[in-house]
């Protein structure tokens, strides 16, 4: 295990005891395979970053924890490590705590222990739930200041929230729909990942509001707590169909896009229109193959940005800022795809 970085820089990014972090270097036992994997990923986190910044000025550990899908929570490593060039007068040192799913105590349990270990920052997407809020409440009380990421937990005591505007994203995406299904008759399926995540709550309002409003003989038909996942989706998807014949559109709020599609092709049903979010690596290989109609979508590294000088500035490091507006919503089709690097 090679590498170039003191024991001590090793420890802080991993969390951990410089014995702990020692005993695994020099294979000397006693440490459970998973703390092992935490010093790897360690040391590949310095590695990584060290070839982005300057390694000069004022130095923030900042932790990012993120409840989402492996291809989400791939997008928000990239975005943050694309951005430490930008962030100077600061150099920023990042520990990422990432899960698809679990009870929420486990969640609260990781935002304790760092807490309790010390940060100079949180960037968290979590659902908005009582012991998460507490959770943040407990991290504030520290003195550890908290940023919310693309979904708010407005009564915990978070810094700040970064993101777009939820309910003129599902407003969009309603209009969008609305046009493209034009008079052909036809149900809408709406899917959530899970109904604790306030921007897929406000997603949701901001769709079924203008579709009343539009398209009041418009069927919604709406499941939820699929996780993003797609065997969970799989199921979930291909069961409303089963049970509905006239679902001829999709509004996907929360992810597991390609399981939505197979569910459709699997029982020979074609989704007319389908719009979705976030330009992730399937959804920009399904915009590619022409099987989404458009994906919602908004700057990742500009609100990874923001939400570092966030943190920044409750540190003194930055001046102050008036309230940051939302990110912009992008309606992204076949045919305004940015170019592949590879392009």
């Amino acid at each position: 295990m090679g590498h170039p970085f003191p024991l001590r820089e090793i420890a802080r990014q991993a969390g951990l005891s410089e014995a702990t972090v020692d005993r695994v270097l020099n294979h000397r036992g006693g440490v459970r395979e998973s703390t092992a994997q935490e010093v790897r990923r360690a040391i590949a986190d310095l590695d990584r970053q060290r070839t982005q910044v300057r390694l000069s000025g004022r130095t923030f550990m900042v932790d990012i924890v993120v409840q989402a899908p492996e291809r989400f929570t791939t997008a928000v490593r990239a975005a943050l490590e694309a951005e430490l060039p930008s962030l100077h007068p600061a150099v920023l040192r990042s520990r990422f705590h990432f899960r698809e799913t679990g009870p929420a105590a486990e969640q609260a349990g990781t935002l304790d222990r760092i807490a309790r270990r010390g940060s100079q920052g949180v960037i968290l997407k979590a659902p908005d739930v009582p012991e998460v809020t507490a959770a943040v409440g407990r991290l504030t009380a520290a003195g550890i200041p908290v940023v919310t990421l693309v979904t708010d937990l407005p009564t915990s005591g978070r810094l700040a929230y970064v993101g777009i505007d939820d309910r003129a994203a599902g407003a969009t995406a309603a209009y969008l729909t609305g046009q493209w299904l034009g008079d052909r008759p036809g149900h809408v399926l709406t899917s959530l990942s899970s109904g604790f995540f306030r921007n897929e709550e406000e997603r949701e309002m901001g769709f079924r509001s203008v579709m009343r409003a539009r398209h009041p003989q418009r069927t919604l038909v709406e499941i939820a707590e699929g996780q993003g996942l797609d065997a969970t989706q799989y199921d979930l998807v291909r069961a409303a169909l089963e049970r509905d014949a006239e679902i001829r559109a999709v509004y996907s709020i929360g992810g597991g896009n390609d399981a939505t599609l197979r569910a459709f092709a699997d029982l020979g049903r074609e989704c007319a229109v389908f719009v979705a979010h976030d330009l992730d690596h399937d959804n920009t290989r399904l915009l590619r193959e022409h099987r989404l109609s458009a994906v919602l979508h908004h700057d990742l590294r500009q609100d990874m940005r923001e939400a570092c000088r966030h943190v920044m500035r409750a540190h003194g490091a930055l001046p102050p800022a008036g309230p940051a507006l939302p990110t912009a919503i992008q309606v992204v089709t076949p045919y305004n795809l940015p170019a592949r690097r590879d392009d």
